[in-house]
């Protein structure tokens, strides 16, 4: 009966959400055809017909001389005025219709304008409206701090750390993680990035973004807090199953507040990163703070690191940091490090151990030696090179996305790692399964067996390929298998007979230790909140202005090639996203809700025949040289306006159904 009740209960709150979506894009695509409608009465030409939807009428009732009517295609509406039809355009240019004094072509020129504007206008008006409720309410976002940056890109190539706060990009005030993102994606050229690091002290950095993606990206993500959350399943866990978090005593609950690790205090997350990292190998208590106002001591054992038995070789590095130790010892982009202190980096040092190892020997010279590429060269050549690990803790950045290299935060460098195996130690897992040493591995397959731990990350298996377009996800995939203990990994192994053979392991524990313990954290956010209706319509302004000028930013960045078309959605995609962000509250929602009043608006006064941005040019046409365009010109250009909206719509639909669906 509980299993039942519970059942019931996601079903109807599945069911509300859906009809405060339904609502609220009514509402939208309603107040645009109401400022055509409520302006064109006031002129006094006769209305036809007011509907919501297109194609076929399901329901309809006349009052007056206006047909009210819901039509079956829910992806816009429209209002039909005697004279002004986009699928006739002959009634624009008939005389016999212009005699009519309620015709709409019987109308002045301004009248007409205001008539056509009406509903960019009112969209205009209930974006701003919806906004203003959303901020009097109070809105949940990110801060504009970073939370973790991916290793080799370009905001880990200039410094940027977990704990910066980033301020303003290329003279755009940045209030919010968002903000940083929109700034990255729409700009054009290098970003200025102003902010100031954990200590307080301010940067300003130039930088290129990278353009390898379908976007603009600096490589950053978004916060974590210190407050404790739950997991994605029916349980509610607060930590990762098979962690040591998972097994500490008494256990985390949700909503604590982490306020000391090991007698340090924590202030953010940045700050509990470090500590977990410097003290990765200690047995550390953490005090909390319940949400009940008691506080509490809880033991965590250390995470050690699951190993497969597989040595892969050093690739070569693939960035650099600058003003890092490495940088002024005269480290190269495309350099392969072959020895450490006289000890070869492949048969004695394993290369994926390299941030522990160069850690240890932080504040004492090292002697690296490196195989280096030289112009005219037929081979490479060997450089001796002298330099001094900072302290620096190890594996306080780590490969948490697909072709990330390792980094060696005291040395300031990144680098891939092979897909070949060097070597097999003796009994291990990847041994036992039959990997051998110069095998070629072609991909990796991870296979949750904990059910639990399914729900908790979100998937069931994760296949990971080798080398592939490009790609060197060796450090990757070796990052996954510790974030997801109990797993059993399935490698396809290449060059034996030219046949691929599949292998099966279940990693066991090393004598290394991970940064993190298995603690599920909330995001960090901050509440956008104004205190009078006047301060939220203060911020309602701002944000109408913004959100305006990133939609023609956007199309700006698509016509560019800065963005690619992949990001766009569609009808299906907006009312999925739409109703996501109902089950976050009423004020994203209205947020959201204001966003598509905003984009509605702007997008229908683009230039385009059929959409009001057309019928304004033709208008405009009309008053410079005192006669509407010929029949003949109005049919061609309606023809290719629907021709494009019809062919967008298409697309983007396409798009929705099996790309974004598929992700």
């Amino acid at each position: 009966m509980d299993i039942l009740a519970f059942d019931l209960k996601e079903i109807l709150n599945t069911v509300l959400h859906i009809l405060y979506v339904a609502l609220g894009l009514g509402l939208v695509i309603f107040f645009h055809e109401l400022g055509h409608f409520a302006v064109a009465k006031w002129c006094g030409v006769l209305v036809e017909r007011f509907s919501l939807g297109f194609g076929p009428i399901l329901w309809s009732f006349k009052k007056g001389d206006t047909e009210y009517a819901l039509s079956a295609v829910p992806f816009g509406g429209y209002v039909k005025m005697l004279g002004q039809d986009d699928m006739d355009p002959s009634q624009m240019t008939s005389e016999e219709i212009a005699e009519d004094p309620r015709s709409y072509t019987s109308k002045t020129v301004a009248q007409r304008m205001a008539i056509i504007s009406a509903g960019v206008i009112m969209n205009i008006v209930t974006g701003l409206l919806f906004f203003a409720l959303a901020f009097r309410s109070g809105v949940e976002t990110s801060p504009a701090v970073v939370g973790s940056v991916i290793t080799g890109k370009p905001g880990w190539e200039h410094g940027l750390r977990p704990g910066d706060t980033i301020t303003d990009i290329n003279g755009r005030t940045i209030n919010s993680f968002a903000d940083i993102m929109r700034g990255t994606t729409l700009s054009r050229g290098d970003l200025k990035i102003l902010g100031h690091h954990r200590d307080g002290t301010t940067f300003e950095i130039n930088l290129a973004p990278d353009r390898s993606g379908e976007r603009r990206m600096i490589g950053i993500a978004p916060s974590s807090s210190v407050i404790v959350g739950e997991g994605g399943n029916k349980l509610k866990t607060t930590t990762k199953p098979g962690t040591a978090a998972s097994a500490a005593t008494p256990g985390f609950e949700a909503d604590d507040t982490v306020r000391k690790i090991g007698g340090d205090s924590i202030e953010a997350h940045s700050d509990l990163r470090e500590i977990l990292a410097r003290r990765r190998s200690e047995k550390l208590e953490y005090l909390v703070e319940r949400k009940s106002g008691t506080t509490a001591t809880i033991s965590v054992e250390p995470q050690k690191f699951l190993d497969l038995g597989i040595r892969a070789d050093f690739d070569k590095i693939s960035s650099v940091l600058k003003d890092s130790p490495a940088a002024k010892a005269g480290f190269l982009i495309g350099d392969r490090i072959t020895s450490i202190n006289g000890s070869d980096v492949g048969s004695r040092l394993d290369p994926f151990h390299l941030p522990d190892f160069l850690e240890s020997l932080a504040g004492t010279e090292v002697t690296f030696v490196v195989k280096r590429i030289v112009v005219g060269s037929p081979e490479p050549q060997q450089k001796e090179l002298k330099v001094t690990p900072s302290d620096a803790p190890a594996w306080l950045e780590t490969p948490i996305s697909p072709n990330t290299p390792l980094s060696i935060p005291s040395l300031g460098i990144a680098y891939h790692l092979a897909s070949s195996v060097l070597s097999v130690s003796e009994g291990s897992p990847a041994n036992r399964a039959g990997v051998k040493k110069d095998d070629k591995l072609k991909s990796m397959k991870i296979q949750l067996k904990d059910v639990l731990l399914q729900e908790v990350v979100g998937v069931s298996e994760l296949t990971i390929p080798f080398d592939k377009d490009g790609e060197k996800n060796m450090a990757y995939a070796l990052w996954q298998v510790q974030q997801l203990p109990g797993a059993e990994v399935q490698l396809i192994v290449a060059g034996r007979e030219d046949k691929p053979h599949s292998m099966t392991a279940i990693p066991t524990s090393e004598n290394h230790y991970l940064p993190k313990r298995g603690i599920l954290f909330l995001p960090e956010s901050i509440t956008l909140k104004g205190d009078t209706w006047g301060d939220a319509f203060s911020m309602a302004t701002h944000h109408t202005v913004s959100n305006a000028l990133d939609i023609y930013l956007t199309l700006r960045s698509l016509f560019t090639g800065d963005l690619s078309i992949f990001n766009l959605r569609g009808p299906v995609g907006i009312a999925q996203v739409a109703f996501q962000v109902s089950k976050q509250g009423p004020s994203k929602l209205l947020l959201f809700l204001g966003f598509l009043s905003i984009n509605l608006a702007v997008l229908n006064f683009l230039p385009i025949p059929v959409l009001d941005g057309g019928h304004m040019v033709f208008l405009i046409w009309e008053g410079v040289t005192r006669k509407p365009p010929s029949e003949a010109v109005h049919k061609f250009a309606q023809a290719c306006g629907l021709l494009i909206v019809v062919g967008l719509m298409i697309t983007v639909i396409i798009l929705d159904i099996f790309v974004h669906g598929a992700q």
